[in-house]
Formats: structure tokens, C-alpha cells, sequence
């Protein structure tokens, strides 16, 4: 045996009987990242409903906190902000009929905000002649997130507040 015919054994112990090539194949390539994009679509589709929740939690905690704070106000003024002064009466003394003489504020830590989907939350007190109708008697106000939608009517035949996104103080 010669020394060639030795290397070549030995190369076919070693690495098997075909010359293996450098890389990976186009199949194999396309297999990887084929896989790799439905494990990433599963993850964002999990995330994006961790999101929704995160929101609709974040928008009822909000709704509390509102709630506390007008009941901080009502012990302070002997009244709610009526629906004109809505929620930026928690923030700052009103200016519009009727102004409260024994305002004690702020009673939120920072300004009021919008719900978690960029719209306003909505105030009306007991006195307001809006008042929805579902609403349970005896509430002194409500507070309303449109939920992602963002309209007072969620559809499915409902014509006023409290559809099915909606997130509302009395529920």
C-alpha cells in the first residue's frame, strides 16, 4: 500500500465515503427558517392576547383609582364634580359652576389620562340628564372605558353605554 491509497482510507474512516461538501443545503435552509416563522407566529399571537389583557386590567385598575379619588372629593367638597367638570376636577380646582369651596386637591397623583387605548374616559354624575339607562339607581356616577374599539356603541344591537368591550364602573 502506498501512501495515497492509506490517505484515502483513512479519509473514508473518518468522514464516510463521499467528499462532504461545505454549508448547509437550500432545503435545509428553507426547513430552518420555515420553523423558525411558526414559532414567531405563535409567540406574537400569545403576546398579543397578554397585551389585550394587560390592557382591559390596566383600564379597570384606572377606573378604581378614578372611583377612590371622587370619593376623596365627595368627603372633601359634600358633592361630585358635576359632568361638565368631569374628571380634571380630581386634578384642579374647578372653574365651572358649581366651584367647590373646601376643594383640597389634587386628588390624583397626575393629571387624568386617556384609557389605555388613547380615548378619554367617560364621566357623568348622578346629575346629568344623560345618564344611560342599563345604569343601576342610586349610583352617585360612572366611569367609562370604550375599550378598543372606542365607541359608545360596541354593536351586536346595543344602543347605549356598556357594550361588551366596554369596561364600566358598575360592572
Amino acid at each position: 500500500m502506498n501512501k495515497k491509497t492509506i490517505y484515502k482510507n483513512l479519509r473514508r474512516f473518518c468522514y464516510g465515503f463521499k467528499k462532504r461538501s461545505e454549508g448547509f443545503t437550500y432545503v435545509e435552509t428553507v426547513a430552518v427558517i420555515a420553523i423558525g416563522a411558526v414559532l414567531t407566529a405563535g409567540s406574537v399571537f400569545s403576546a398579543s392576547k397578554i397585551i389585550s389583557v394587560a390592557k382591559k386590567t390596566a383600564a379597570r385598575n384606572q377606573i378604581e383609582q378614578f372611583s377612590s379619588a371622587l370619593q376623596t372629593y365627595f368627603l372633601d367638597c359634600g358633592r361630585y364634580p358635576t359632568s361638565e367638570q368631569g374628571l380634571s376636577a380630581l386634578w384642579e380646582k374647578p372653574v365651572l359652576y358649581p366651584i367647590p369651596e373646601n376643594w383640597d386637591g389634587p386628588y390624583l397623583e397626575r393629571e387624568p389620562c386617556n384609557d389605555p387605548w388613547g380615548t378619554d374616559y367617560k364621566y357623568l354624575s348622578a346629575e346629568s340628564s344623560i345618564m344611560p339607562s342599563e345604569v343601576p339607581s342610586k349610583l352617585p356616577f360612572i366611569l367609562i372605558s370604550f375599550g378598543p374599539d372606542g365607541k359608545e356603541d360596541s354593536g351586536a344591537g346595543q344602543s347605549t353605554t356598556g357594550g361588551t368591550d366596554d369596561i364600566c364602573s358598575w360592572k
